[in-house]
Parts: structure tokens; C-alpha cells; sequence
């Protein structure tokens, strides 16, 4: 097949894993709208994959990187979900946790633009924009791995897999390694190193689970809240 072929389908499949990735926190606003309250909820994981996803959009505009469409399209469908969750949380959050919502957006929304400016305004090449932009795009997915970290260490800690799903870890085992894949065709440094990061701590998790499966009790019906398990987003 066709290099430039295979890449494109390696990236339809990245798109359609990562589209499953986005919508799993689709049964928790479910139930939130169903209860008319966020609960015990939090929306950090949400404000800062909105974050990632506008990162990464930028990373794969034209004028910074080219031929990156399908890094573009889906993280345009993820930064869409994000805001529509977003929307669903400030709707039956408490006004404080609405103000601490739009402080988040307003930080957020300045750091992009202040992002875009001195990217497009200080370097002036491909090359020296994707640099930019990829080593924050980089950084920023190191940081939400920090979600996974937590429950990987509840996890050892209680000998219990009940709160780190098989199925989520699993998905984002595949997603990384497609789009590791689709990083390698050509080298692109700045979407290969957080995916490859992002398979070896599912491939953690999926060890952790395979070792504490037997000691899970899973009559236990303790409520520890909502686990979130952070994603790669390209």
C-alpha cells in the first residue's frame, strides 16, 4: 500500500478510537442531567482536555504544521464534546463551581491567544512553529497523565481494580499505539513521544489490572467517586 495511504487509514482508525475515548464520560452526564446536580463530580478532567484539544488544533493548522487534517478533525469533534460537557456541568453546577469554571476558560482562552500571537508572530518556518507548539501540546499530555497515576496508585494501594476500568485502559492502549503509527509515517516527534508515553502507562495499567483482578472485591459498594483516566488527544 501507499505510504501516504496506509498513514491516511492509520489516521481515519486513530480518529474513530480517540471519537470512543471522548464520548466514555458520556454515561456520567447522563447521569448528572438525570439528577439535576453534578454530584461529586469535578470538571477538571473536561477544562483541560478542552485545553489539550485546542492545543493540538493549532499544532495541526496549516500555517504551523501541514498535512496533519486528521489530527485537526478530531481534535475539533473533541474540543465540540468538551464544550457541550462543559455546558452540561456549568448548567447544574452550584454558582461556585460556575465561577470557578469560567475562571478556568478565562485562563485558558488567554494562554491560547497568547500562544497563537508569539507563535506566529516570533517564528516564521514550519519547522520552528511545530517545535513550539508541539513542546506545549508535549507537556501538556504528560500532565494529564498525572489522573492515571492516581489510580494506578489506589490501585496497589487497596489491591482493587474496581475504580480503574479494563475497557478505558485497553482503549487508550490501542489509540496510543495508532497513533504512534501514524506518527511514524513520517517522523513526527511531537505526536509520537506523548502517545508512546500513553502506551507504556496503559500498558501499566492493563498489568496492574491482570495483577489485582483476583483481590478486587467487587460486592464492595463504597463510593469513591468518579475515576478519570486521562487520554491522549491526537
Amino acid at each position: 500500500m501507499d505510504p501516504a495511504a496506509l498513514r491516511t487509514l492509520i489516521g481515519i482508525l486513530g480518529n474513530i478510537i480517540s471519537l470512543i475515548l471522548f464520548l466514555s464520560p458520556l454515561p456520567t452526564f447522563l447521569r448528572i442531567i438525570k439528577a439535576k446536580s453534578v454530584q461529586a463530580f469535578k470538571p477538571d478532567p473536561y477544562v483541560a482536555t478542552l485545553l489539550n484539544c485546542a492545543v493540538w488544533m493549532f499544532y495541526a493548522l496549516p500555517i504551523v504544521h501541514p498535512n496533519s487534517l486528521l489530527v485537526m478533525t478530531i481534535n475539533g469533534v473533541g474540543l465540540t464534546i468538551e464544550t457541550v460537557f462543559i455546558a452540561i456541568f456549568f448548567t447544574y453546577s452550584t454558582w461556585g463551581g460556575r465561577k470557578k469554571i469560567i475562571i478556568i476558560l478565562i485562563i485558558e482562552a488567554i494562554f491560547v491567544a497568547v500562544l497563537v500571537v508569539v507563535t506566529l508572530m516570533c517564528f516564521h518556518t514550519y519547522e520552528a512553529r511545530s517545535m513550539v507548539v508541539g513542546m506545549v501540546a508535549i507537556v501538556f499530555n504528560i500532565l494529564m497523565y498525572a489522573a492515571p497515576l492516581t489510580v494506578m496508585r489506589m490501585v496497589i494501594k487497596t489491591r482493587s481494580v474496581k475504580y480503574m476500568p479494563f475497557t478505558l485502559s485497553l482503549a487508550s492502549f490501542v489509540n496510543s499505539v495508532v497513533w504512534c503509527g501514524y506518527a511514524l509515517m513520517p517522523l513526527d516527534p511531537y505526536i509520537l513521544v506523548p502517545n508512546a508515553l500513553g502506551s507504556i502507562s496503559a500498558i501499566i495499567q492493563l498489568v496492574l489490572y491482570a495483577t489485582y483482578y483476583g483481590t478486587t472485591n467487587w460486592d464492595d459498594n463504597d463510593d469513591q467517586g468518579e475515576v478519570q483516566m486521562s487520554k491522549s488527544n491526537v
